[in-house]
């Protein structure tokens, strides 16, 4: 991973052009840290953070007039990414079609940037409160704009490949167990699997080539999150999904004492499964 504070983006135009060098103006501040927390689009994410600007840079001034947009387009970087593809798997299109990545929104792009519309809350000196975005914590941010409906709207245009692909969203719903058990990592590790369920399942939500997903059979599968399992029915018809429970992934003689723990996590698990 790179380092966000010493991140710099660049870009060259051409052989025959100077390369450009973008500083970010500040960093996002949110809940969302790994790349499967990130959601496909920021319109379905339902979360909250902060776009946190550098200081001594006069962009107080800068926000002045931003104040009473309720919506901000926001220019950054993926910066867990490192390559690109060509050709990409949008989760829209299935298991086997690939897409051109210029026409889709991929973060796998040859320069890692990217922009998103996002709901602007409220401005706080140098912290603007955004909703609904798909950026994780620590993205750098190159730019700010607003949201100018009659300008940046085109409800007739166009959508290419999309006009055939399925767009099936699913709803999600926990038991109450599952609650009781997500609520409780959250507050002990800072692991969010809501979220993560939200992000994963929402759409194409058992595409094993995409997922670690296990099919056990009678509509009931497994998504894996790190050392975690979460167990979950399929409603295809209705295009709902039921978390029923997490579970430790590890065996029991996986957590015996003095048996490795190569992520240092042990001690969480033996606590959740008593």
């Amino acid at each position: 991973m790179q380092n966000p504070q010493s991140l710099r983006n660049n870009m060259s135009l051409s052989n025959n052009n100077p390369e450009f060098t973008f500083e970010p103006v500040g960093y996002v501040r949110c809940g969302q840290k790994y790349r499967s927390e990130a959601p496909r689009q920021g319109v379905f994410a339902e979360n909250e953070g902060i776009i946190r600007l550098e200081k001594g840079k006069n962009f107080e001034q800068a926000l002045t007039d931003l104040k009473g947009f309720s919506h901000i387009w926001v220019i950054f970087c993926f910066h867990l990414n490192d390559n690109w593809k060509p050709l990409v798997q949008p989760p829209v299109v299935g298991q086997k079609k690939k897409v051109s990545v210029f026409a889709t929104r991929s973060p796998h792009r040859p320069n890692s940037i990217g922009m998103s519309c996002v709901e602007l809350v409220e401005i706080d000196g140098l912290d603007v409160h955004i909703r609904n975005f798909d950026m994780l914590n620590d993205s750098p941010v190159l730019d700010i704009k607003p949201y100018i409906p009659r300008v940046d709207s085109f409800p007739d245009a166009q959508i290419g490949w999309l006009e055939k692909a399925k767009l099936n969203s699913y709803q999600i719903s926990f038991s109450d167990i599952a609650e009781e058990q997500m609520l409780w990592l959250e507050k002990q590790i800072g692991l969010d699997l809501k979220s993560f369920c939200e992000v994963q399942l929402k759409h194409d939500p058992v595409n094993s080539s995409r997922k670690r997903i296990e099919d056990k059979g009678q509509d009931e599968y497994i998504i894996f999150c790190r050392t975690w399992q979460i167990h979950f029915s399929l409603d295809e018809k209705n295009t709902e999904i039921h978390i029923n429970f997490l579970k430790s992934n590890y065996t029991s003689e996986d957590l015996s004492a003095g048996a490795p723990d190569p992520y240092s996590d042990k001690d969480i698990h033996r606590e959740f499964i008593i």
